[in-house]
């Protein structure tokens, strides 16, 4: 099912509608044009690094505030990958485990981490930071995906003890976020990802927003994808 989900995304954004939805935002730029990604484990370590080298300066473009949360905007480095929900503490759902490196000026999600070190917990969404979500197919939105939502009061959702409290399949997980030049990485512990080393990952950039007003359109949509690694998101590529 999910190998079926991820052509089914590729084909939607590697299409018509990933081509109809360019230049939508100011934020399209080489700061976001992929040209090479990489994951490499470091056995002595027990860690993942996870790198996406641009063609501009890595995290250098980051959104102009809006003041408010709904229509807030979100921009992201994203690796989705083959992992399973449950690898990184969600229940088993349908849907494409990715990890976002995200940056938003008008909230903050990390509640648990203070980013920029200055004492204060809920004032640093600009920084560069993670979240494991959880994609799905979306035509609601240009980009076609969105983040996966959920009813408050369903009870069969599992989230991990540090998502940010939003109904949505999303997580907070604290992992450190550098940028230098070129070049945005992550660091993982292995043992955050089930011990997994051996998925299948891609590289996308992407423009998203936040919706808390219209009932009938997501909370956390994709609005334009800026560039894949693969160039069709069937996550070809795997752990050095």
């Amino acid at each position: 099912m999910k190998s079926q989900n991820l052509v089914m995304m590729g084909m939607l954004i590697g299409g018509s509608l990933f081509t109809s939805c360019a230049q939508k935002s100011p934020y399209n730029n080489s700061d976001f044009e992929i040209k090479a990604t990489q994951v490499t484990h470091e056995t002595d370590l027990g860690v993942t690094v996870w790198e996406l080298a641009v063609n501009g300066n890595a995290g250098a473009t980051v959104p102009t505030a809006v003041g408010q949360l709904d229509g807030a905007p979100v921009l992201g480095y994203v690796f989705p990958t083959s992992l399973q929900p449950t690898d990184v503490g969600f229940n088993a759902t349908e849907g494409i485990v990715a990890l976002a490196l995200t940056s938003h000026p008008d909230f903050d999600d990390t509640p648990l981490w203070d980013e920029n070190s200055d004492t204060i917990f809920d004032n640093d969404g600009v920084v560069w930071h993670p979240h494991w979500v959880i994609l799905t197919e979306d035509k609601r939105v240009a980009g076609g995906l969105s983040v996966k939502q959920f009813k408050k009061a369903d009870e069969t959702v599992v989230l991990p003890p540090t998502n940010p409290g939003m109904p949505m399949y999303m997580d907070s997980p604290g992992y450190p976020v550098l940028t230098k030049n070129e070049i945005i990485k992550v660091i993982v512990p292995d043992y955050r990802i089930n011990n997994k080393t051996d998925f299948k990952y891609d590289g996308v950039t992407a423009f998203m927003k936040v919706n808390t007003s219209i009932d009938d359109m997501p909370m956390l949509g994709v609005y334009e994808v800026f560039s894949i690694a693969s160039g069709d998101l069937s996550l070809p590529y795997t752990i050095k």
